[in-house]
């Protein structure tokens, strides 16, 4: 072999060990620029050919090498002595120490508490699941750091998910063309956690439950109703609830997320514009008739009660005392859309002076017996409502 194929085949099989790998974990992970862009097929791609580029690239090294080692200059040696480091330390970092399903590990042991054995704060920000008079709560720190918990509430398998970089806390059925799917952690896109589905390894957007690669991309997983609220407010309303508790194996990890649902992150332009809206502003995400739209949440929080219409459908978003806890509802009832205002017992209607208590029900006057329609919302990041809904009207 001349010297010139022998190097020509060095630097194709050091690129072929190297280079798939480094791009997809650029891009799997928040790198500076790499989540900004359209790349999510490309990293699906890469990931099916890195095993396959390790292995060629390993066959096409190994004359090389073994040329350079016994017989070569000590530039070559030193050259191969490189390669060798930078593809261990990349096969270190992209395969064990930084795999994001081994950066947030899944809980290992799925236990709960009733309201008396509880060991929780119930100052905890959670996310609720209530299915065949079962009523679970998550607090947010643990499902954030665990990214997703799958679990059953009744006869119902659930699978709760929560994402810190762009705060998006949804849960879903897990059941997928009839069967019910494992899912994995695989990285992020756009800010978003991204998972797989055991059958058939496609990829689908935590934020959305959509399935955007893969063979089932254009499908979504169907939504399970929650609410996020604090878990004192939890138990206030489901007595009876089951609250997920810590597993002491993440007691560190946990830590890192000790403020999460407490504190807006601020950068430098927040600080010097208190008002403004910024990326990181937290809002209130709702989806109606085929219209997206955004709540600055600071704005509702110091409003206690807003009314508002999104489509066609009046809606109302009330927030209890702790400023912590909201719900959103829909404010037609009968035919006749009522208007809210905020009560020290929970909430009135202006137009009959009703009662309703955080379950959207009413409890005193002419309604008494009557409830509002629940509507599905969620607290997070402007940045991730408008980029997985889009176009979305942003209040005020």
């Amino acid at each position: 072999m001349t010297a010139k194929l022998r190097k020509r085949l060095f630097w194709i099989g050091a690129i072929g060990l190297i280079l798939p790998a480094l791009l997809q974990a650029y891009l799997l992970m928040p790198f500076p620029g790499s989540q900004d862009l359209e790349a999510i097929k490309l990293t699906y791609y890469l990931e099916k050919i890195i095993l396959p580029s390790r292995i060629i690239g390993l066959l096409l090294l190994a004359y090389p090498v073994w040329s350079y080692v016994t017989q070569g200059t000590v530039k070559q040696k030193i050259l191969v002595g490189v390669i060798v480091l930078l593809a261990g330390g990349l096969y270190y970092f992209t395969d064990m120490a930084y795999r994001a399903e081994v950066m947030f590990k899944e809980p290992e042991k799925i236990q709960f508490a009733t309201q008396k054995d509880n060991k929780i704060p119930d100052s905890l920000l959670v996310m609720t699941v209530v299915n065949g008079g079962v009523a679970k709560a998550y607090p947010v720190k643990f499902v954030g750091y665990h990214h997703k918990i799958q679990d059953n509430v009744g006869d119902k398998a659930v699978l709760v998910t929560y994402c810190t970089m762009c705060r998006t806390g949804l849960v879903f059925d897990p059941i997928v063309d009839g069967k019910k799917q494992t899912f994995r952690l695989v990285g992020a896109r756009h800010y978003n956690a991204v998972i797989e589905d055991a059958d058939t390894k496609s990829w689908w957007y935590q934020a959305t439950g959509d399935a955007v690669v893969g063979k089932q991309a254009g499908k979504q997983l169907t939504i399970v109703p929650s609410e996020q609220i604090t878990l004192k407010s939890f138990f206030d309303k489901y007595p009876e609830g089951l609250v997920f508790q810590a597993d002491d194996n993440f007691t560190e990890e946990y830590d890192v997320l000790k403020n999460y649902d407490r504190h807006q992150r601020k950068d430098a332009d927040s600080l010097k514009n208190p008002d403004k809206v910024w990326d990181k502003s937290w809002v209130i995400g709702v989806s109606l008739d085929n219209k997206n739209k955004a709540y600055i949440w600071n704005n509702v929080v110091k409003l206690t009660t807003l009314n508002d219409k999104i489509g066609n459908t009046p809606i109302a978003i009330v927030v209890e005392p702790d400023n912590h806890s909201y719900h959103v509802f829909t404010r037609t009832v009968d035919g006749k859309i009522l208007n809210f205002v905020q009560d020290p017992s929970g909430f009135r209607d202006r137009e009959t002076n009703s009662l309703w208590n955080w379950k959207g029900e009413s409890i005193d006057g002419e309604l008494k017996g009557k409830t509002l329609k629940t509507v599905q919302s969620y607290q997070e990041y402007l940045r991730a409502w408008k980029q997985f809904h889009q176009p979305t009207e942003i209040w005020p």
